[in-house]
């Protein structure tokens, strides 16, 4: 039987998944908002959508498989806003069903570990609307569904050569702040690993085996390119916009055992430095 993904807010991390089920025979469609963007999508051999404003009907009868990457916003999640009926009236039928949220969920841990059990506690707004749009597409009834909190992404045209070769990275410090991260290519990876085993219900971090200062990753950077090391700023002297300076809001190591334990996965950047040299032996 042909399966078909059905991707809302066909962006980064489903194009990457993308490219590992076509060659499968998988079908793919991909919602977007803008007619330029739908091209792309189907030069890379995916059925666009534009959607919100073209009725999805069709594409959602024939989907065997869900993934939602599309976030909230003030008015909650724009999927479900939308089509919420339709999707618990096709519940039963999907065999999978993926929603990409963020570690965000889980707030401040002052550096420590968080795995899934963990509190959701978020510390920013943006998280809080990530914790309410979990429970929104938890609460639907016979959803297979397998929810996956994602780390800060990185990959192919996402990563800090640019802003260290233009001059414009800086090496922010503030005092026990660790991120955890995740290359594109592994997320893909663990989502295809789920899709081959599902277990709806589960929730999964998603991130590699290295929380690290974010100043280590842009120092790093700039060794491999062989340029300076970017000047050290203090976090209270920067001049950070108030989304990056959300993001400092939050500290915590994230741990991966769940994604190991049950999908079997074995991490192809398992820390932010093989990351990095893949990136740039890529560039070429």
């Amino acid at each position: 039987m042909n399966k078909t993904l059905l991707s809302f807010g066909h962006g980064y991390s489903a194009r990457a998944l993308t490219r590992r089920l076509l060659p499968l025979g998988w079908t793919v469609i991909g919602t977007t908002r803008s007619a330029d963007k739908a091209e792309v999508l189907r030069s890379e051999g995916v059925e666009p959508l534009i959607w919100p404003g073209t009725d999805v009907t069709d594409a959602l009868a024939r989907a065997t498989h869900l993934l939602i990457s599309a976030g909230p916003d003030d008015s909650g999640d724009p999927v479900l806003g939308q089509l919420r009926d339709e999707i618990a009236a096709k519940a039963p039928d999907l065999e999978w069903a993926g929603y990409l949220s963020t570690t965000g969920v889980y707030g401040d841990h002052n550096g420590g570990w968080v795995d899934e059990t963990a509190p959701l506690t978020p510390a920013t707004k943006r998280g809080q609307l990530r914790v309410e749009a979990e429970a929104q597409w938890q609460a639907i009834p016979d959803l297979p569904l397998h929810i996956f909190r994602l780390a800060g992404i990185y990959g192919p045209g996402r990563g800090p050569f640019s802003k260290v070769r233009n001059g414009t990275a800086r090496r922010i410090i503030k005092k026990g702040q660790v991120f955890s991260r995740t290359h594109v290519e592994d997320i893909a990876q663990i989502l295809h690993a789920s899709i081959n085993h599902p277990n709806p219900g589960a929730a999964y971090n998603v991130c590699d085996d290295d929380p690290a200062p974010p100043q280590d990753v842009i120092a790093y950077a700039a060794e491999l390119l062989e340029m300076p090391v970017p000047e050290a700023v203090d976090f209270e002297d920067a001049d950070l916009s108030p989304m990056a300076r959300s993001f400092y809001a939050e500290s915590k190591k994230v741990s991966n055992k769940r994604i190991k334990d049950e999908l079997g996965v074995k991490l192809i950047y398992p820390d932010y430095r093989t990351g990095l040299q893949a990136l740039l032996k890529a560039e070429g």
